[in-house]
């Protein structure tokens, strides 16, 4: 039955959420995003280019540090959906791990240049530290971020009120990540620079870059421990006394086909997109601006922005259009604007228009903020779904679990991504590159992508929860255990 042919809702079963509390809980994004995704963003740039590691082994070390972050995270859901206090069951996780996070965001780049030269079992140490510093890390990061995304699935029932909760998320997540894409050009600054050579001491400035964005952090993790409630918990989790194993918890899970469906949904489209991920960057500092690391890192912030404001534009419209042909019809239309972007990466990264790479760069976070916004919406009611079946909430669970899956391909991307260089024949000591080996970067960037979001587009149109399904769902669980 076609998703918009629904029966209209009465304006008392609307569920909707304050705009503050909306935009209390998106400060979570900065959190994840730094926390999480600041590393990988620059790692290529540092431990590659700026300190000279083979990019595969680069590759290697965040496909492994993406591995262990997998593994954690189910950990940290069980012990989420189980924890029972005044506070809720995952507000103590978000403000506890939260500080932790920021306070110790700085130790993944307190390293030394003059490390380089040493190795330990034949490969560089520094190698070694960035797997023993995420090790550390990784943990308390996750115990911040799996319970905060579970509070997403629990912070209201409506169908519609979730895609716009996810909406004001994705737009803060947008606004956060471009701290990510500016740690670069903060690095390009005068204090950094070193006296007599022109070059830049990378380390000292991402030290205090990270330091100042930890501070940032924890403040945010405090104020989202305040003023954002856990609605579910009083009304239906605490009544629920019985521990859930964690072993059954992720084999029912599991079991729950419209969850494999999606994710199969979030697994292409990350493998495809983080695989070459890092290439934009290269493409940007050695075909766009000819190897000039200065203008480039200058163009990767500008490039950021575009990314920041496709995302910002994007997730509203999207929003719309899935209130109007429904959620899955939405998701198609975000992987197409995604296959324009990467697609059309070929004609728009060119030196004789620098900017117009920033049109790339825009459709791409158009494409990513509106996915993955309607992905956590479709996600929330597919814990209803599931719900309805086994007489659990288990959001920990879920997040957990799609998080395991969509870290593992993000891992995969990453290490894809240093054995393209290697394959294309990337050398960090040259400021020019040969042609074959730019030919090989943007081939990458331009083709690899469209097929994971082709693979998406397969299966989200093979998703069965429609609205009028949802509505069902939601109507036969509060006939059951009442309203929240």
């Amino acid at each position: 039955m076609e998703e918009t042919n629904v029966v209209k809702e009465k304006k008392t079963l609307r569920d909707s959420l304050p705009i503050p509390t909306k935009m209390f809980y998106g400060l979570g994004t900065a959190v994840d995003m730094w926390g999480l995704w600041l590393y990988p963003s620059v790692a290529f740039a540092v431990f590659n280019m700026y300190l000279g590691v083979s990019p595969w082994l680069v590759g290697l070390a965040l496909t492994l540090i993406r591995i262990f972050d997998a593994i954690v995270d189910p950990v940290v859901g069980w012990v989420s959906d189980n924890l029972r206090t005044r506070h809720g069951r995952r507000r103590p996780f978000i403000l506890i791990a939260g500080i932790l996070s920021g306070v110790m965001l700085p130790i993944l780049f307190w390293i030394s240049p003059s490390w380089v030269d040493h190795k330990f079992l034949g490969v560089s140490v520094i190698f070694w530290y960035m797997i023993l510093s995420n090790m550390i890390y990784i943990p308390i990061i996750s115990s911040f971020t799996v319970p905060y995304y579970s509070l997403s699935n629990e912070m209201t029932p409506d169908y519609e009120e979730r895609t716009s909760l996810m909406a004001y998320r994705s737009m803060a997540q947008k606004i956060s990540e471009l701290g990510n894409f500016y740690a670069l050009r903060f690095t390009n600054l005068a204090w950094f620079l070193i006296p007599g050579t022109g070059e830049k001491n990378v380390l000292l400035g991402l030290k205090v870059y990270s330091s100042i964005l930890g501070v940032v952090m924890a403040m945010f993790a405090v104020i989202i421990f305040f003023r954002v409630k856990e609605r579910y918990y009083e009304k239906v989790v605490v009544k629920v006394t019985e521990k859930i194993s964690l072993l059954s918890s992720y084999g029912e899970t599991l079991k729950c086909k419209p969850f494999r469906q999606m994710i199969i949904v979030g697994a292409a489209f990350i493998v495809g997109t983080s695989m070459v991920g890092s290439l934009g960057y290269y493409a940007t500092v050695f075909y766009v601006s000819a190897g000039d690391k200065i203008v480039g890192d200058n163009w990767q912030f500008w490039m950021g922005v575009a990314f920041m404001l496709g995302g910002v534009i994007g997730v509203p419209i999207l929003a719309t259009i899935a209130h109007h042909i429904g959620k899955r019809r939405a998701v198609v239309v975000a992987c197409c604007i995604g296959i324009l972007g990467y697609g059309g990466s070929w004609f728009l990264y060119t030196p004789k228009i620098i900017w117009l790479q920033t049109v790339a760069s825009g459709l791409m976070g158009m494409a990513a903020a509106s996915l993955w916004m309607l992905h956590s919406s479709i996600g929330a009611d597919i814990i209803d779904y599931d719900e309805l079946n086994t007489h659990e909430r288990r959001e920990g669970s879920f997040t957990a679990c799609a998080s395991y899956i969509l870290k593992l391909g993000n891992s995969l991307g990453y290490f894809f991504s240093g054995l393209i260089l290697s394959w294309v024949g990337f050398t960090w000591k040259l400021k020019v590159q040969a042609p074959e080996t730019i030919l090989g970067i943007r081939a990458s960037l331009a083709f690899l992508p469209i097929a994971g979001l082709v693979i998406a587009i397969i299966f989200v149109l093979r998703m069965p929860l429609t609205k009028q399904k949802s509505a069902e769902i939601r109507k036969q669980l509060e006939e059951r255990r009442g309203t929240v």
